[in-house]
């Protein structure tokens, strides 16, 4: 029964040092794509093609004019690969049956992954049913992560007991790019509401002064600071005798709805103390939301 993943070889020469000339380390990190080190390409199963790995793949495909032709491998069905050393096609293995070489230092036979830059801390994660690396989610090594039941995926340890939980969260599309979360090879972090996002796209949006969720518009870290200011700011501008009324207010962080005197620099939630508001209605209308 083949061993879904392979363990790093650790064999030493006499003077405790690793072994150099090993015959199945030729051509190590000298083969691959933008993606992975590898010494071998895939067969893509759905359309017959060879690409490095599933990403070339996924980038030439999507990169077609007909919608229809466009499509996305799925790891587990690849069957073939071709080794970039003696190019003999075979069988997926880890080690290639012609030339004797690992066609990667890091091997999966559930995710048909190979990765020789080994640094990445790969592991397989049987709930995710796939290959997690350093950079995903913000793990790495099987002591640095744990699976979330409820959010469907891995989490940095730190995260344990100490995220909002969403159910199957990492199952769905960043907000911002709209690519697909579970298996992106970009990093991802978890806002407080416990909606994900890539890293990057968190760190543009708050570049831009946007501090809300995309999807719940839930205050996305620590506002205390802004919500102070705010309070000075309004203490110190007061509004003409004609906008001196309250108006109707649902608060995006606590939910709750209250009256609050008009201002328009911001609407302050009488609950939590956040601005993060909006109107529900005109002056002297009920607190039921406008339709």
């Amino acid at each position: 029964m083949q061993t879904p993943h392979t363990p790093l070889d650790t064999s030493m020469a006499d003077d405790d040092t690793p072994l150099q000339n090993n015959p199945q380390d030729f051509g190590k990190s000298l083969h691959g794509c933008n993606h992975y080190r590898r010494r071998c390409k895939i067969r893509a199963p759905c359309c017959n093609q060879i690409f490095f790995c599933r990403h070339c793949h996924n980038e030439a495909t999507s990169a077609l004019t007909n919608p229809k032709e466009r499509h996305e491998i799925v790891r587990h069905d690849v069957k073939q690969v071709i080794c970039a050393i003696c190019n003999t096609e075979q069988q997926v293995a880890h080690v290639c049956t012609n030339c004797g070489v690992k066609m990667g230092e890091y091997f999966c036979g559930i995710c048909k992954f190979y990765d020789d830059d080994i640094s990445k801390e790969q592991f397989h994660c049987h709930d995710c049913g796939i290959c997690r690396i350093i950079n995903h989610y913000r793990v790495g090594g099987g002591a640095k992560f744990f699976h979330c039941q409820k959010c469907g995926s891995c989490y940095d340890v730190t995260l344990r007991d100490n995220h909002a939980c969403v159910e199957n969260s990492m199952k769905n599309h960043c907000p911002i790019c709209y690519e697909f979360l579970f298996d992106s090879i970009k990093g991802a972090t978890i806002m407080n509401c416990g909606h994900p996002m890539h890293m990057d796209c968190y760190k543009e949006m708050i570049s831009q002064n946007q501090y809300r969720c995309p999807i719940c518009s839930k205050a996305v870290c620590d506002m205390s600071r802004t919500w102070r200011r705010l309070d000075q700011e309004i203490e110190a501008t007061a509004m003409p005798e004609e906008y001196r009324y309250e108006i109707p207010i649902l608060c995006n962080d606590c939910n709750n709805t209250s009256k609050t005197s008009f201002h328009i620099l911001g609407h302050k939630c009488s609950n939590c103390k956040s601005y993060n508001t909006r109107r529900i209605g005109t002056p002297n209308n009920s607190l039921e939301p406008q339709i």
